[in-house]
């Protein structure tokens, strides 16, 4: 980092630290004011804080300022706080009470895993008849919900053993790239994430082992041992937060904000963004139309090959993720795709055929998004449409068939999708009543009574799925 990266740093941690709010919660006691008095300490003010405002609920939200409290006698059975991170011990605790501490620091919450117990008193001598009396008994003997630091160390150091193994099978020199000026590290970084994008076995387990990197180190901390292994802790993180933007399994632009963020203060890449080639893709992944598929082909050709083939699929998965919600008799488009990445992790085809056949499916995929305009329907009603038709219809027959889509979600969603219509039996037997009023109305005699009631049912299942009252359904917010 840079001595300027550096003193931001610095200044935000004194921030953070100004700006956090501590306060005292005991137990009230007669007479605590004169008590307190004559050991030279005021009650007072912190008892009319106590009264007065509602600490709890302040000390369980994560981003109010008050972070530290000093508790005696208070806030124990019950009181859950899954950002509690650390808890100080200076008093006896035994039985329940300890399990209870214990398992109140060990909650899990966003990034953390696990929580820091302090203990001035040696009070763990306990644990093990704590254990005895409430922990699992499917539990292996030994196996405690609480580790020292220095095994926890030990562990993390066997995990980063194992993910540098991992990287050298595939010439990815981690210590060069540590170690590698800005640039030159920007390109290593880039080319160890190709290298890991072979296939899916390699990727899924690359994010493992850097997965169980994260959560060791993160476990160690405040330790000042922690300070040496930061360098490939950062490395790993931002190579596996690379590969999981490409993937497109996630929100791309936090991702992206993250690795940008770790490249900045552990590996020095200052100025570099990564998702430079977002634009090639077409923006925020869902419209295919966008992609020109000539450019995507050239920078294939020029650049790693495994990376652009990664960031296609994912723009792909993302798509058709979308597509399959909105529409589930497009489950066939999923298995279809899900044979391409199969074929290609078994190494019946190799990365340049799977990428042309990305290609193909991309483009066939974008012509399934525009077949509602091409039958003058919109997504709603294509999705009925698609539920409601069977092989082999005449045209007069399929138009017949829109027809009834279309006068049934009309009368549906203007007169039968009230609020809360599923939680209640008779405006759910309205709904069912109006599907099969219209059905039986308007589809075409071809439709044997067998037929009629299976598109009914499929018909009343879609819609239950997927309207969810009054305006609210998954098309409202729906990208189509």
């Amino acid at each position: 980092m840079g001595g300027f990266s550096d003193k931001e740093k610095i200044k935000a941690q004194i921030q953070y630290m100004k700006d956090t709010d501590m306060a005292v919660v005991v137990s009230q006691e007669q007479n605590e004011i004169d008590k307190f008095k004559k050991l030279g300490l005021d009650i007072a003010k912190h008892r009319k804080r106590m009264v007065k405002e509602d600490l709890a609920t302040k000390f369980k939200d994560p981003d109010n300022p008050f972070r530290i409290v000093f508790v005696c006698a208070m806030w124990m059975t019950g009181f859950d706080v899954k950002p509690l991170s650390t808890i100080y011990l200076d008093k006896p605790l035994r039985n329940h009470t300890l399990m209870q501490t214990i398992a109140r620091a060990n909650r899990v919450f966003r990034d953390k895993t696990n929580g820091l117990i302090v203990d001035y008193i040696g009070i763990f001598r306990n644990l093990q008849k704590a254990l005895a009396i409430y922990a699992d008994t499917g539990k292996e003997k030994g196996d405690t919900p609480i580790k020292p630091k220095s095994e926890l160390i030990k562990e993390l150091e066997e995990e980063i053993n194992d993910t540098e193994t991992f990287c050298q099978k595939r010439q990815i020199e981690t210590e060069k790239i540590i170690r590698a000026d800005k640039l030159l590290k920007i390109k290593l970084i880039m080319d160890a994430t190709d290298a890991i994008l072979t296939n899916d076995d390699s990727k899924k387990n690359f994010l493992l082992l850097a997965g169980n990197v994260r959560k060791l180190f993160k476990a160690i901390l405040p330790d000042p041992d922690a300070n040496k292994y930061y360098p490939r802790y950062s490395l790993f993180n931002v190579i596996a937060d690379k590969i999981i933007a490409e993937s497109g399994d996630v929100d791309i632009s936090q991702v992206m904000s993250k690795v940008e963020n770790l490249l900045d203060e552990s590996i020095g890449a200052e100025g570099y963004i990564i998702g430079e080639s977002l634009a090639t893709y077409g923006e925020h992944v869902t419209d295919l139309s966008k992609i020109d598929f000539e450019a995507l082909r050239k920078k294939f050709q020029r650049e790693r090959k495994h990376i652009q083939a990664e960031k296609l699929r994912g723009v792909i998965n993302s798509k058709l993720t979308q597509m399959v919600k909105l529409n589930k008799t497009r489950i066939n488009f999923m298995e279809k795709f899900q044979q391409l990445i199969d074929e290609y992790n078994a190494g019946a085809i190799n990365i340049e055929i799977f990428f042309t056949r990305l290609i193909d499916f991309a483009k066939e995929l974008n012509e399934e998004d525009k077949r509602g305009i091409s039958e003058n329907l919109t997504e709603e009603e294509l999705t009925l449409f698609d539920m409601l038709t069977k092989p082999d219809l005449s045209a007069k027959d399929k138009q017949q068939v829109k027809l009834a889509s279309k006068k049934l979600l009309k009368a549906l969603k203007e007169e039968k999708f009230v609020l809360d219509w599923r939680k209640r039996q008779q405006t759910r037997a309205d709904v069912l009543f109006t599907i099969e009023t219209i059905l039986d109305g308007m589809l075409p005699r071809t439709y044997t009574p067998e037929i009629y009631r299976q598109k009914c049912n499929i018909v009343y299942q879609h819609v239950y799925d997927s309207y969810y009252g009054d305006r609210k359904s998954i098309y409202a917010h729906a990208k189509v």
